[in-house]
């Protein structure tokens, strides 16, 4: 089972930091916050990453290289102009396998346990959804009895943390697109499971939040 990381984004909100500098290589504590996912999931056993990069996304791959010094193997899904979440994971698909992978966004922090996810996926996706952060409080999904739908109460967040089958995308053609219109019709069908996760997790979206889990990890 492979993993993905997704670092195509541009990082607008955390400007100027991420001006000469991409989002997954700014530093939180002494590690490039890209680095907290890689030891995790090489920890939980997913030792095949496949990293999708735009903006500056050179400078992830000379940094990183190729995942040797993490106990990985590391593979490169360059996109020039970010596809989006959608977009992204559909031109990695032929890095990540014909079975269900997983995936995570760099721009997140958490303690999940990703070895629960070494497991089979029944469906079409599983969500890890947490509890709303005080910039989304309407929430994303809805969660019940492990079942996820668009509509319901109450609401959770979507983590950014997944697992996926490729016949989620089977639909799909090159480009750039949302991932949420293929997960809300997997949804009207029945095939997205989730999980409410209540550990640590948080959206290093700003440079506020990044500075919050600086004094997070410092603590």
């Amino acid at each position: 089972m492979r993993a993905m990381i997704l670092a195509a984004g541009r990082g607008e909100r955390m400007r100027p930091l991420t001006d000469i500098t991409p989002k997954p290589l700014l530093r939180v504590g002494n590690k490039f916050l890209i680095e907290y996912h890689i030891e995790m999931m090489v920890a939980a056993g997913f030792t095949e990453i496949v990293i999708n990069h735009a903006y500056l996304g050179e400078q992830i791959e000379r940094t990183l290289g190729n995942g040797q010094r993490y106990g990985a193997d590391l593979y490169y899904s360059p996109e020039g102009t970010a596809l989006e979440t959608g977009g992204g994971i559909f031109k990695a698909l032929p890095l990540l396998g014909n079975t269900s992978f997983v995936v995570v966004n760099s721009d997140i922090w958490c303690d999940y346990p990703f070895a629960q996810l070494r497991r089979p996926l029944t469906g079409l996706a599983h969500l890890i959804l947490v509890n709303n952060p005080k910039h989304n409080l309407k929430g994303d999904f809805h969660l019940n009895k492990q079942r996820v739908s668009e509509n319901g109460i109450p609401r959770l967040t979507f983590s950014g943390i997944g697992v996926y089958h490729p016949d989620l995308f089977k639909e799909c053609t090159p480009g750039r697109f949302s991932l949420v219109p293929l997960l809300t019709k997997a949804m009207q069908a029945g095939q997205v499971s989730g999980e409410h996760y209540q550990g640590q997790w948080i959206d290093v979206g700003t440079p506020e939040r990044l500075r919050q889990l600086e004094m997070r990890i410092k603590g």
